[in-house]
């Protein structure tokens, strides 16, 4: 009997290591969801994009901006959860009961349980427009939503609103960060008493596209940089969205409500902007929500916060054509035909994550492959430059690739590869690393039209290209490693005790 309880326990054990060791393997969009606008005329019908975002990417959440059905029926039966949006005119009279009532009535129960509602957020950053009757209804609005949600069996279903950072008074360094003065008690205390009552998220819009300056640029892309040191903590910041995201928090802290869990509503970059916007441009909107991607799911959280994941939604899905500035009309990730602006690693095709094409291009297919000199070597190639490719296209692949993790170490000074000191020398042994770190797929080497393959090794001298080849395959193979050593490793211990307890 005992031999029989023990091998049922082992049996389960595995079964439950199996699926955690499955659990804690990283993915593109643990906590990345994406902001649906639709202030454009070019855009898909709301079926089309619901299955395209289900099939295609990994982007597992949406956020709203109104409650139009068309939408919601959209995303019925996709397990896609969605977030409301109830408009700014709407809040003074959801401040009543039964008008709170009648909206979810009419908004949320014709679409209840086939969607999936997460959130329903009144307004969008209420407190910048000073409207004091908006002001004044916000919170009486979320209390007798919550209660109608509660009413009608959708406890389930959180309210919130969204906040710009012009809710704080100060917030350089993150330690100083305060609620403004006569609203830190008055408003926010109370709208985050609610949140701890009902548990839910205090929703900021966090933008170092607007906060960031020109000596301030890598601080604001997570690109490398010196950072930013406080000294009230001694924790020294390497990216402004930990910057914008501790100031919060330590204004949460001031009034006794650091608790309460924070949810990005917005944050993005656009990659086209103004004539006089010269850093709106697509090789930043990649660094900053490529960038922005990684850090969050890597679950290091930020100083203050640390260990923490913050469900992100991005700003925004598509493009959108009608929004009155060229920046407004290019925050998003996809065109309207649904190919990417550029891909931050939330498709599940696993297609390059370096800029895809040119504009109004169709998808990479195969690269051009450069004819072989004689003496090259057959049957491998190599990704370099076009002998077209700008200087400013190339420090963007540069940019690009040395911010996805692939070792740049050799283009660094005093590195076998930094000579020729040179745009064009750099970005071919990047473009090249990035192509054999992909699987050497030909669209990996498009770069937006800037690539092309060769089978001539373009090593020379120390700077060896063949070894990238190796470490490529080498880094995939010690990745793939560690997780399944990792996962062995606790199954054989925790076996050993499961063993040991039924022997005492």
């Amino acid at each position: 009997m005992a031999a029989t309880v023990t091998k049922l326990s082992q049996f389960l054990l595995f079964l439950f290591l199996s699926l955690s060791c499955n659990a804690i393997t990283p993915s593109a969009a643990d906590s990345i969801g994406v902001n649906y606008g639709a202030i454009a005329n070019n855009l898909p019908p709301p079926q089309q994009v619901a299955n395209f975002l289900k099939t295609q990417t990994t982007i597992d959440r949406v956020k709203l901006f109104d409650a139009n059905p068309e939408f919601l029926r959209a995303f019925a039966h996709t397990n896609i959860p969605v977030t409301v949006t109830v408009g700014n005119g709407d809040i003074p009279a959801l401040a009543k009961l039964p008008a709170a009532q009648s909206w979810v009535a009419n908004n949320i129960l014709p679409h209840h349980p086939q969607t999936i509602f997460r959130y329903i957020v009144l307004g969008n950053e209420i407190l910048a427009t000073s409207d004091k009757v908006l002001i004044a209804s916000l919170l009486p609005a979320m209390r007798t939503l919550k209660s109608a949600l509660d009413a009608a069996n959708l406890s389930s279903v959180q309210v919130s609103t969204p906040h710009s950072l012009g809710i704080l008074s100060t917030s350089e360094p993150p330690s100083t960060g305060r609620f403004r003065k006569g609203y830190d008690r008055l408003i926010f205390a109370r709208i985050l008493e609610f949140h701890r009552q009902t548990k839910s998220p205090f929703m900021v819009n966090p933008y170092p596209y607007f906060g960031f300056k020109p000596q301030t640029l890598n601080y604001a892309l997570f690109k490398p940089n010196a950072g930013v040191f406080d000294p009230a903590t001694g924790k020294n910041y390497t990216n402004m969205f930990d910057a914008q995201l501790d100031a919060v928090y330590s204004a949460m802290k001031k009034v006794g409500y650091e608790d309460v869990d924070i949810v990005v509503g917005e944050t993005g970059w656009p990659s086209a902007g103004d004539p006089n916007q010269p850093e709106s441009n697509l090789a930043n909107a990649l660094s900053y929500n490529g960038n922005l991607v990684k850090h969050v799911n890597s679950g290091k959280g930020t100083p203050l916060m640390p260990n923490r994941t913050f469900e992100v939604y991005i700003f925004a899905l598509f493009n959108e054509n009608l929004k009155p500035s060229i920046s407004e009309q290019n925050f998003g990730l996809f065109k309207p035909d649904f190919t990417p602006v550029y891909d931050v690693g939330i498709l599940r095709n696993k297609q390059a994550q370096g800029p895809t094409k040119a504009p109004g291009g169709r998808p990479p297919t195969e690269s051009p492959v450069a004819k072989p000199p004689s003496g090259a070597v057959t049957g491998r190639k190599w990704c370099v430059p076009k002998s077209d490719a700008s200087d400013a296209a190339l420090q963007a692949n540069i940019d690009y690739v040395c911010g996805t993790g692939v070792d740049c170490k050799p283009i660094q000074a005093g590195g076998p590869c930094f000579n020729p000191n040179n745009v064009r020398s750099h970005a071919a042994y990047a473009m090249n690393a990035f192509y054999q770190a992909n699987g050497r797929h030909d669209y990996a080497c498009d770069f937006n039209k800037t690539g092309v393959l060769t089978s001539a090794d373009p090593s020379y001298e120390a700077c060896d290209y063949t070894h990238v080849e190796g470490k490529a395959l080498k880094l995939e193979q010690s990745v793939a490693g560690i997780s399944t050593g990792f996962c062995t490793v606790i199954e054989i211990i925790v076996v050993a005790f499961i063993q040991l307890l039924f022997l005492i």
